[in-house]
């Protein structure tokens, strides 16, 4: 899948959404529901009804972005059905968007080291 860097935020829409939305639609339900800026480079998800589809939305710096994903015989695992967004790391999306369950994916923390060898 060709996404942006690793640093890049992953913000999934609990709501199921209409899937007939195209990259207009789906940046203004990121403006007008999630209150969110579709122009950041934030890469939102978005789900279908039948939990087997997904949407991606994304700017790259020259345009709008999207992706769609449909499961052969599997659905999806997603998180419970609620208002807003839900953060994901960048190894939990890459497990979602792979029919896996994200949910037992964690990220290991890092940090810099105290000195240099």
């Amino acid at each position: 899948m060709m996404l942006p860097s690793n640093r890049v935020r992953f913000l999934v829409s609990t709501q199921p959404i209409d899937f007939r939305k195209g990259h207009d639609g789906l940046a203004a339900l990121v403006s007008s529901q999630l209150r969110k800026d579709p122009f950041t480079g934030t890469v939102f998800v978005f789900r279908s009804r039948r939990a087997d589809r997904l949407k991606l939305l994304f700017w790259d710096g020259t345009g709008l972005v999207m992706a769609y994903k449909r499961l052969e015989d599997a659905t999806f695992t997603w998180p419970a059905i609620k208002d807003g967004v839900m953060a994901l790391n960048h190894a939990q999306f890459e497990a979602l968007f792979a029919g896996l369950d994200w949910r037992k994916v964690k990220a290991l923390e890092t940090r810099p080291p105290a000195a240099a060898e």
